[in-house]
């Protein structure tokens, strides 16, 4: 039995959820609506508040998709009662973040300035404050579409292993690398 799969969620004050003919799946809460199209052949049961995935056989393909669909469907739970935020740090020297409404622009030490449309299902917020490192955060409902885009963000400019310059998680730890070896004597 997988260990994800059959675990209980627990639906929370006022959220609620549909479950349409085709396994749609629509969950509203306070902070909006989200929806996920389910396989046919999984099972999903509403109980006194009580959400339970399970799967019909003890097949392989079964097996796969019982776990990813119950943590799917408690993604978009979380998503709609409490939300999900990412911050992520830019470190080095001239590198600066600004918005202008979901409009981010990133000074990462090309010889340009890169400008990028953010999501408007994402509120994006930038803090540059003296003596630290400028920040990025992105505040939203949908964890994959938050995942994707502070992933994509952090592609613009990796960090690298010699002076961890470069966009990270706020926390995230980055090894670093031995520079060269001192010359011959």
């Amino acid at each position: 039995m997988s260990r994800i799969g059959k675990k209980i969620i627990t639906l929370p004050a006022g959220v609620t959820v549909d479950i349409s003919a085709g396994n749609l799946v629509t969950v509203k809460g306070p902070k909006g609506t989200l929806s996920q199209q389910i396989d046919q052949d999984i099972i999903v049961n509403i109980e006194d508040g009580v959400l339970t995935v399970a799967r019909p056989t003890e097949q392989k393909r079964h097996k796969a998709m019982h776990g990813l669909y119950r943590s799917l469907i408690n993604n978009m739970v979380v998503g709609v009662s409490e939300g999900y935020k990412k911050d992520l740090e830019i470190i080095g020297v001239g590198y600066k973040a600004a918005n202008q409404g979901n409009i981010l622009e990133l000074s990462l030490g090309y010889s340009h300035a890169i400008f990028m449309a953010i999501p408007s299902e994402i509120k994006v917020v930038t803090a540059m404050e003296k003596g630290k490192s400028p920040m990025v955060s992105l505040e939203g409902i949908d964890k994959q579409l938050i995942g994707q885009v502070a992933a994509k963000i952090k592609s613009l400019r990796p960090v690298e292993p010699y002076k961890g310059k470069g966009v990270r998680f706020l926390g995230e730890q980055v090894r670093r690398k031995a520079g060269k070896a001192g010359g011959k004597k």
